[in-house]
């Protein structure tokens, strides 16, 4: 009895026993602050040294280094450079945390001391300056300080934790070459998963979260446009590409001003329309390339079905032979919308405002970004997973925003510098109540 007596007590100071307790948390904080000093280091560690989608080979090793200190299972080299680092504690649940490693083509223009210098050639052959502007270096070490605190406080929880470094987010592939690299049938299979995403548009250390959908489905398309050649002054011998392109985009348009709900959310956004060389040659082809975004599979199957049939259709009226109507092509690299169960949302969001505060925790409408994260819940739609903000726009730029003053940065800009210090230790805290939760020993 004396023994019960003093894990319930020792559970109910540290707030971190059943989703009942509303105790003070002051030891979790003070365990994160004390941990600030060394997160803030890797943090700068790894800003300075990002690498790019599918090549985080240094990255890669250095944390699952860090890992298999903190007495963590390791694996490396899943589905590309993706590590796996699983941690035991006894029966119960098995909570999967990812955290997402990839840099992007961006020469930073932030001004930090430890701003990055490094530059590298994409798989397309450009090369670039190279920056964490998705500010993915936040997400490793907030990554890190919950795997510190759920070793730190091993004795309040049960079950496994699956902690993953996943590459290449930025692609779209990451997270599927992870899972068909085995990811589920290798190690414990989830029954939770958690991960959050730093926000440009929230202010530093405030929690966002959006129950149902939260991240759209991402495609990139290319339409390739055939023509016949030849003069500009003589276009009655051709088929003119550009022209015939020209008609396909204005068409498009018409896929979500008139063909979905108009309460269901979608964009076609043609990003590049590549053609010609010369004032006076019309040429025999033009590429455009799109990007398609939507929430539910029917509406990314109505619009990627229409795309195809306005591309045909305009051929067809351009009076081009079927060997030479437009070809589509829809990208492998395919991003599938990310969706919170909206109970199991509020029910987390709740808890984070039970031991955060209210003013930390804000709902969220849903953005048109995408993020792979969605497929770890597709894979198997019996976890119950959440996804959520934690803000890093820094007090004085929020300041300033709001009156006027300013435009802020959004992500992906080389001016994107969170409040890190805040988003690492918010979103530390974040991770290790949300998975406590789920892990509590019965009391």
């Amino acid at each position: 009895m004396k023994k019960l007596t003093k894990v319930a007590l020792c559970l109910a100071i540290l707030g971190l026993g059943s989703g009942l307790v509303q105790a003070e948390t002051v030891p979790l904080k003070q365990a994160v602050q004390d941990d600030l000093p060394q997160l803030m280091s890797m943090y700068k560690y790894l800003h300075a040294n990002p690498e790019l989608s599918g090549h985080e080979v240094k990255t890669a090793k250095f944390l699952a280094n860090k890992a298999r200190e903190l007495g963590f299972e390791v694996t490396e080299k899943i589905g590309g450079t993706g590590v796996v680092a699983v941690l035991k504690n006894g029966p119960g649940p098995v909570v999967l945390i990812r955290a997402d490693m990839d840099g992007l083509p961006v020469v930073e223009q932030t001004g930090l001391p430890f701003a990055s210098k490094i530059t590298a050639t994409t798989d397309e052959g450009v090369e670039s300056g190279v920056m964490h502007a998705c500010a993915h270096d936040t997400h490793m070490s907030g990554w890190y300080g919950t795997a510190l605190q759920l070793v730190k406080f091993k004795a309040q929880w049960s079950g496994t934790v699956v902690m993953i470094l996943q590459p290449a987010e930025e692609r779209g592939k990451g997270a599927r070459d992870m899972l068909a690299d085995g990811l589920y049938e290798r190690f414990p299979k989830p029954d939770y998963a958690f991960a959050f995403h730093n926000s440009a548009a929230i202010p530093a250390g405030v929690i966002g979260y959006t129950p149902g959908f939260t991240f759209a489905n991402v495609d990139s398309v290319d339409i390739i446009v055939k023509g016949i050649g030849g003069h500009g002054a003589y276009p009655q011998a051709t088929k003119d590409p550009v022209v015939l392109g020209s008609r396909i985009v204005s068409s498009l348009q018409t896929l979500v001003s008139r063909e979905l709900d108009p309460l269901d959310s979608a964009v076609v956004t043609v990003g590049s329309f590549i053609a010609g060389s010369k004032h006076n040659i019309i040429s025999d082809k033009a590429t455009l390339l799109l990007t398609v975004r939507s929430y539910s599979d029917a509406s990314r199957k109505q619009l990627l079905d229409g795309i195809a049939r306005i591309a045909r259709g305009e051929g067809i009226a351009a009076g081009m032979p079927d060997d030479m109507l437009p070809e589509v092509i829809v990208k492998d690299e395919y991003t599938p919308a990310a969706f919170n169960a909206p109970e199991f949302a509020e029910e987390i969001a709740t808890y984070f405002k039970s031991h955060l505060g209210d003013e930390k925790v804000t709902r969220q409408p849903p953005t048109m970004a995408g993020e792979d994260f969605a497929r770890y819940y597709r894979a198997d739609k019996s976890i119950k997973s959440l996804l959520f903000w934690v803000g890093g726009v820094p007090k004085a730029n929020w300041d300033a925003a709001q009156s006027g003053e300013t435009a802020l940065p959004s992500l992906h800009s080389p001016f994107w510098a969170p409040d890190a210090e805040k988003v690492i230790t918010t979103a530390t805290e974040a991770l290790t109540l949300a998975t406590m939760k789920v892990l509590a020993k019965p009391e």
